[in-house]
């Protein structure tokens, strides 16, 4: 007789992948906890890392290029900086900057008096010894402007002073000696060519008209030769066209440049 064989119950349970499968979940769950707390940042120290990258005189507190996505909600203002004295230093330099500005202006006014009474120092200066005809006194950014035409210091094409201009350049050169200001000689041309052994073109033309007039200023009336600076444009810069005789008179000339102090 068979023996019966006694049927056990199975145990109905979770699959075995399921146990791998939720290994790999619980995983995932962690690394976006994870992500999750790295990507709350503390705006009070971040703030302070990212002002200490920067250059406070240049950037002037500006925000910092650093995006920040996700600040933290709870910071406070007051946490934040905005209420605290780092940012009472932009009126600050603010406040130097403008009494610098203010100082700036101050200056320039006080030396635009200056070259005001200076120039009409010059102009009676020139009323007194009837220099009008000869020598025309102007006002421009750069200081006061003696203009002494050609015709009156040298022969055409020739940069040695003639006979006729010491009269005019003594008493110019009594008026310097009044003045402690340094002085810039200019020597311009025409366009008309020039070309001789001396003067190969008008650049040495100009500029040896200028060592000229500043060589007699310095010899006869004993200036400070430190005071002088010579300077030859040639034609570069006429002061009109030129298109006939009498302009290119004008265009030949030395500029006496009496230098406002800043231009020195």
């Amino acid at each position: 007789m068979k023996r019966r064989e006694v049927k056990r119950s199975k145990k109905m349970g979770a699959p075995k992948w399921m146990v791998t499968y939720s290994d790999m979940v619980t995983l995932i769950l962690v690394f976006f906890i994870l992500l999750f707390s790295m990507s709350q940042i503390d705006l009070v120290k971040f703030e302070a890392v990212s002002e200490s990258f920067r250059n406070q005189k240049i950037f002037d507190f500006y925000p910092s290029p650093v995006p920040m996505e996700n600040p933290t909600e709870q910071t406070s203002h007051e946490e934040s900086g905005k209420n605290s004295n780092e940012f009472d230093t932009p009126s600050l330099v603010e406040d130097e900057d403008s009494d610098a500005d203010q100082d700036r202006d101050d200056e320039e006014e006080g030396a635009q008096d200056s070259l005001q009474e200076l120039m009409g120092d010059i102009e009676n200066y020139l009323d007194q010894n009837d220099l009008n005809d000869v020598i025309s006194a102007s006002r421009t950014e750069k200081g006061v402007v003696l203009v002494l035409q050609d015709s009156i210091l040298f022969d055409f094409g020739e940069a040695e002073i003639i006979d006729t201009a010491v009269p005019f350049l003594n008493k110019v050169g009594a008026l310097l000696s009044s003045i402690p200001n340094h002085i810039r000689v200019e020597g311009h041309t025409d366009t008309v060519p020039v070309s001789s052994y001396r003067y190969p073109s008008n650049w040495e033309l100009s500029g040896a008209r200028a060592s000229s007039v500043v060589r007699y200023l310095v010899d006869e009336n004993e200036l400070d030769q430190t005071r002088f600076s010579i300077t030859g444009f040639g034609e570069t810069r006429p002061v009109v066209p030129n298109n006939s005789d009498e302009n290119r008179s004008k265009n030949r000339r030395v500029e006496i440049v009496i230098l406002e102090s800043k231009a020195e």
